[in-house]
């Protein structure tokens, strides 16, 4: 087989290398992308994107039962309803080959050479593929590498039989009566809610004392409401430890040091996800590490000249949007522009009910920093069209500083407040005042116009409160 030279090599083609590529294409750069699977990394074929989809089909499917029972104050009566997870499956598969055939598509019309197989680097400047047809030689000026993240097992519960991973949750084709999950950050309680509006029994176990333990308290208190509304049981201060011996049942250590089992046909474990390092010849690199990530600077550089690290590999926050501009940065960087990635804010969004949007500084992480601070809290109850989407619960806060009224930071939890994660970002990044949200004629009736009425309320002019 024939080697192939370029200027750009990317390896990994999720959200990172993709985004990456495809704008070094555009550039002009002659660029060459290895992808072992599909396009679209974990993000498009077993994480954000079929999450969502399962996430989306369970509301369905519990608004639809409520409607059953006639508990839906819409006056709106249905017969029983039953979900064919199969089914359900098969269309968040189509959305999934819609999308990473769209990236393959992109791909191609930048001019980028997709190579399909597992890289493993030789050298600096030099990768072989394994393919289906033999070992491709790649020799490139530059590496990029995106080689994302994998979710981390425990010691006592690795992945297998009915000890199950996020990606596995994701592709199983009946819904579990029993489900146990171990870990209550933001996959666990994304996938347990969806589980329980399908019809499981879920329990969660988590370490810490209280769900999602990286947001503050205010933030998490409506979700942990609803976690009981929905019959979840969540074990806080608690240890996994592993099966019983029939592999029905989960064992665990309580905050109070006494044993429990929970019974369970699944156990799903999301403790979190790690730099995928391994497997790609990593040591033939002398590249700094920062943990368990590759460590980078500003212009996401590693410690050999010519190599290149963005999205997960390079450590937290692992988040698709953040992978997405670190590889359009590093295109033009190679391209010759002048690009340092100096973002004041990169929002993040659990997609749990209701949903959590964070830009910026929390209160308490802005006090920490020793500033006086201003806080403009408005609740959905006062919203109209809150109100009229039966989606009272939770609240936007906008945090700024008490001298110059400079916004550091928004939050938000409520249904649907992923969508105004844009506007969270836009205001922190072009340094929005709190006179700036106050004085921008926000469309009525929206949700958005809980952001406008907190930052009124931070200046104490607050309109419907």
């Amino acid at each position: 087989m024939k080697d192939i030279s370029c200027k750009l090599l990317v390896i990994g083609a999720g959200p990172a290398g993709y985004v990456c590529a495809i704008r070094a294409g555009q550039l002009g750069i002659d660029t060459v992308i290895v992808e072992a699977v599909k396009p679209g990394g974990t993000c498009l074929n077993v994480g954000c994107i079929p999450s969502k989809a399962i996430i989306h089909a369970a509301d369905q499917f519990a608004e639809t039962k409520a409607m059953a029972t006639g508990e839906s104050p819409l006056g709106i009566t249905l017969a029983e309803p039953r979900i064919d997870l199969t089914r359900t499956m098969g269309w968040k598969d189509k959305i999934v080959g819609r999308l990473t055939t769209g990236v393959a598509g992109l791909l191609k019309k930048a001019g980028v050479k997709t190579v399909q197989g597992w890289a493993r680097f030789r050298d600096g400047k030099t990768v072989e593929v394994k393919t289906e047809t033999g070992v491709q030689v790649i020799r490139a000026e530059a590496i990029v590498i995106a080689t994302g993240s994998e979710s981390v097992p425990l010691p006592g519960l690795p992945f297998g039989g009915s000890v199950i991973s996020s990606t596995d949750a994701l592709a199983l084709k009946a819904v579990p009566e029993r489900l146990a999950i171990v870990g209550a950050g933001y996959i666990g309680l994304e996938l347990g809610t969806a589980f329980a509006k399908l019809g499981s029994q879920v329990t969660i176990v988590e370490a810490a004392d209280r769900i999602l333990p990286l947001y503050d308290g205010e933030l998490t208190r409506p979700v942990a409401k609803r976690l009981g509304e929905l019959g979840i049981e969540v074990v806080l201060g608690a240890k996994a430890r592993g099966l019983s011996g029939k592999g029905d049942a989960l064992l665990v250590e309580g905050a109070d040091g006494n044993d429990l089992r929970i019974a369970a046909d699944k156990v799903l474990v999301t403790v979190g996800r790690r730099p995928l390092t391994e497997g790609w010849g990593l040591e033939e690199l002398d590249l700094d590490r920062s943990g368990a990530a590759i460590r980078i600077d500003e212009t996401c550089r590693t410690s050999m000249r010519g190599v290149y690290a963005i999205g997960d590999v390079t450590g937290e926050p692992m988040l698709a949007h953040r992978a997405m501009a670190q590889g359009e940065m590093v295109a033009e960087i190679i391209a010759g522009h002048r690009r340092a990635f100096d973002k004041r804010v990169i929002p993040a969004v659990c997609f749990t009910d209701p949903e959590i949007v964070t830009a910026g500084l929390s209160p308490d992480e802005a006090r920490r920093g020793g500033r006086e601070v201003k806080i403009g809290l408005f609740p959905f109850q006062a919203n109209g069209r809150a109100m009229t989407m039966e989606a009272e619960q939770g609240f936007v806060r906008v945090v700024a500083r008490a001298d110059n009224h400079l916004v550091l930071g928004i939050q938000a939890v409520g249904k649907g407040v992923s969508e105004l994660s844009a506007a969270f970002g836009i205001a922190i990044e072009m340094g929005a005042r709190l006179e700036d949200i106050a004085g921008t004629i926000h469309a009525h009736p929206t949700q958005g116009e809980a952001l406008q009425e907190a930052a009124l309320k931070a200046l104490g002019a607050a309109l419907h409160i």
